[in-house]
């Protein structure tokens, strides 16, 4: 066999360097030793779409900060980024321009405190060319020998803080996911690039998974630690990957305290809380109750697909509201001045209207609102 007949996901081979108009490959490549037999897991954290209490940046930031890594392929922004749109910040320092927000979205290759190695896709996700952009990441993960990708969201979700986190997951298989709440009902929802490329990838026999992490609504405009952690946590469920959380841990511990302080501190807060708390233990009790009752085929989860899609269809139509709520929590004053990397708005239409108009019949949820809506939406797993 010539080396122009070898398989592309042939883990012990390194094809040839092809030119691609949607990245550049790093000189020379990173690649795994010949020896590794273990399937090369890929995560995609890919920022401005659903993004809910920065957890899709900050899982990507932290990644990067507690483990080895080095960048296999870059992408070319300037074909991907509507900046005008999404503006890189710039400093000025005594009248004088010294800097500009670099904008990148990275393949890299990590290696866990196992060692062992795993891919991360990191940066803004595109505004254009979706298309190519979904073909060039199928391209490098049958290159590299991927054959798992697990995709992270967060979305806002009407659930309190004081309740264990919620995580939703859609897949290529539902087996993969059997251990996560699950969407029960055919749902159409806006679309995102991140959501194309899990659909790219599995029509290319790619197995896929999507973890949405449920944030409380009213904490989503600032860091919750506690939705990177169990994304995070879930991730390395699914990979077998083993990711470094203590830091994440007391960063949680952090933002409670901060938490029950805020919430303390106003009967308006509190007053949401205890009602989210009611509907959150009713929604449990009904769980346990129809379980008891054996009214659920095995796999199914509870809250039910039409449950949760009524609340997407709400925190969709109420998402303007979400950063100017009165009963919004913002806890930017009280954190430090780290940013994560590209933690920008993917529009700044997000802020404005957006409404939309939803319907839904026999179990099937729509969106008809306008297409420049969609980067603005929650994944909806």
């Amino acid at each position: 066999m010539t080396n122009n007949d070898r398989p592309s996901n042939d883990r012990t081979y390194s094809p040839k360097p092809r030119r691609n108009a949607m990245y550049e490959l790093e000189y020379p490549t990173p690649m795994r030793s010949e020896e590794s037999v273990e399937p090369l897991p890929m995560l995609v954290a890919l920022q401005g779409y659903a993004d809910a209490g920065q957890a899709i940046a900050n899982a990507s930031t932290h990644l990067l900060q507690a483990l080895d890594h080095s960048p296999v392929a870059s992408f070319k922004v300037d074909e991907l980024i509507d900046y005008r749109s999404r503006r890189p910040g710039v400093t000025i320092n005594h009248s004088r321009v010294v800097h500009r927000e670099n904008m990148e979205l990275t393949l890299y290759l990590l290696k866990d405190i196992s060692d062992r190695p795993f891919l991360l896709l990191s940066g803004p996700e595109p505004d254009l060319k979706w298309e190519a952009f979904s073909d060039a990441v199928v391209e490098l993960a049958q290159r590299t020998g991927v054959e798992r990708v697990v995709t992270l969201y967060s979305a806002p979700m009407t659930v309190p803080h004081t309740r264990p986190l919620v995580i939703s997951a859609h897949a290529s298989d539902n087996a993969l996911i059997k251990d996560f709440h699950t969407w029960d009902s055919r749902m159409i929802i806006p679309g995102a690039a991140a959501l194309d490329t899990e659909y790219k990838l599995d029509k290319h026999g790619i197995e896929t998974i999507g973890m949405t992490a449920h944030v409380p609504h009213y904490i989503a405009a600032s860091d919750y630690p506690e939705a990177t952690y169990a994304l995070l946590k879930a991730a390395g469920t699914l990979t077998g990957l083993d990711i470094p959380l203590g830091a994440l841990e007391s960063d949680i511990d952090r933002i409670k305290r901060q938490l029950e302080e805020q919430v303390s501190e106003s009967q308006e807060i509190s007053a949401v809380v205890a009602a989210l708390e009611r509907q959150y233990d009713a929604e449990a009790e009904q769980m346990r109750r129809r379980k008891e009752n054996n009214l659920l085929e095995p796999g199914q989860q509870i809250p039910t697909g039409e449950e949760l899609g009524a609340e997407f269809e709400a925190f969709l139509a109420d998402l303007s509201k979400v950063d100017s709520s009165e009963d919004a929590i913002n806890l930017s004053d009280e954190q430090t001045d780290r940013q994560p990397q590209n933690d920008r708005p993917a529009d700044p239409q997000s802020q404005e209207n957006h409404p939309g108009d939803y319907s839904r019949e026999d179990g099937e949820q729509t969106h008809h609102g306008k297409s420049n809506d969609a980067d603005d939406a929650t994944d909806g797993q």
